[in-house]
């Protein structure tokens, strides 16, 4: 077999064979394969798709790349969710606590930022001593004790993925739908929770960008939920704008504890109920409608936000002592109108540029930089109005976010 052929092969729209697809990506792992050949052929995928057949095998061997977590131990319906990522998407930070503290057991493994994504390990790990690194044992104990934890992927979890991951987040592939339902699919299903949401975001700002692409991929995911005998539940939400107001990792952990103490505004409230109640509704096997009570009731009696602090003490966090840069700049209208749209991509390249985020897989995030947009989609604007506060990372000048005011349409 020649990696060469297989290539070509992929290239030429043709399917692969369960054999060619492990010679290819174990030889990746193994190092055989070097990175240009595999970026090659992440190409070819991307540009080609794959059948079912073949993103099954995919998902399959990324499984059996590592280890698969047991979480049989653990008392209840065990309850996971995942979103295919977008711009200021803090609602793990949100969804889990809520889940939590209605007794349902959410174990949550989280990966980093991905392209101009945000990541909930990185929001997580804003907050000074947050232990982002829990052993097997650690994270089932802590389920077992306070209903959640928040971890990052293990090494020895779907190793073959998070190479992959890597790797597509450099190389201009990480927005291939088959690659995406491997990688989401594989990691829940290897962490073990019974039952999965998955919420795929659509827009500008998210790695989806059609409808068409949304419902393909909704489909894969449930596809692959039943070949492992996992109920799987999919929502689509709307990621043509950043999902709330803060932008940049510890800004968005103060806008989630925000949101837990009933201060939250906007679409972003909206979508962290209807998770939320997705999830509740899995996990007590209730309605939608008895679900969203339950975490309406979670919400306005504090039960989420000291749910919340709980799971921030137990994996060693000090909330107390979260910080936000000292540097920051105001950026206001240089024209009057309605603001039409913030273009969500663009924001969030920005905010990886001011320090929020990575340009390639080693750079380091400025936890404290980021974001805060000051006006919504909709409002009437005048000249020299506040548009956006911006978070200037360390090392980062005027020159990382110079283009920020084409990112507001205003007429």
């Amino acid at each position: 077999m020649n990696i060469i052929d297989i290539i070509k092969k992929k290239k030429d729209n043709k399917e692969l064979s369960l054999e060619e697809l492990d010679y290819a990506f174990n030889g990746y792992m193994k190092g055989i394969i070097p990175n240009y050949q595999m970026s090659s052929l992440l190409m070819a995928i991307c540009i080609n798709g794959m059948r079912d057949n073949e993103i099954f095998n995919l998902t399959d061997l990324f499984i059996k790349s590592g280890d698969t977590l047991d979480l049989s131990s653990i008392p209840g319906i065990k309850v996971d969710k995942h979103s295919t990522g977008g711009v200021g998407d803090k609602v793990t930070l949100v969804v889990g606590p809520i889940v939590a503290s209605l007794d349902i057991p959410f174990a949550k493994m989280c990966g980093r930022g991905l392209g101009h994504t945000g990541g909930t390990i990185d929001k997580l790990e804003s907050i000074p001593g947050f232990n982002v690194s829990l052993t097997e044992d650690e994270f089932i104990k802590e389920v077992k004790d306070i209903n959640i934890a928040i971890t990052s992927q293990t090494k020895d979890l779907t190793p073959m993925d998070k190479e992959i991951y890597a790797l597509r987040d450099i190389t201009g592939t990480a927005e291939s739908i088959p690659l995406i339902a491997s990688s989401v699919m594989s990691k829940k299903i290897a962490s073990g929770a019974d039952k999965i949401l998955i919420d795929i975001t659509l827009g500008s700002g998210a790695l989806i960008k059609t409808i068409d692409d949304a419902t393909s991929l909704k489909e894969l995911m449930i596809k692959i939920g039943e070949k492992y005998n996992r109920e799987v539940r999919c929502i689509i939400t709307d990621m043509n704008a950043p999902l709330g107001k803060n932008i940049g990792n510890a800004l968005e952990v103060v806008e989630a504890i925000d949101i837990l103490n009933g201060k939250g505004t906007g679409y972003i409230v909206d979508v962290c109920k209807s998770i939320a109640s997705e999830l509740v509704s899995m996990g007590k096997n209730i309605s939608n409608e008895g679900a969203l009570e339950l975490v309406e009731e979670s919400i306005n009696s504090g039960k989420a936000y000291n749910k919340f602090l709980e799971l921030i003490k137990y994996q060693c966090g000090r909330i107390e002592d979260l910080s936000l840069s000292n540097k920051k700049i105001e950026v206001r209208s240089n024209k009057s109108g309605i603001l039409k749209e913030i273009n969500c991509y663009k924001i969030g390249l920005i905010s990886k540029n001011v320090g929020a985020g990575r340009n390639t897989k080693d750079d380091k995030i400025d936890y404290g930089a980021g974001i805060v947009l000051e006006k919504k989609v909709g409002d009437s604007i005048n000249i020299n109005d506040l548009l956006c506060t911006i978070y200037l990372g360390d090392n980062k000048d005027e020159t990382t976010y110079s283009d920020i005011l084409d990112a507001f349409i205003i007429n």
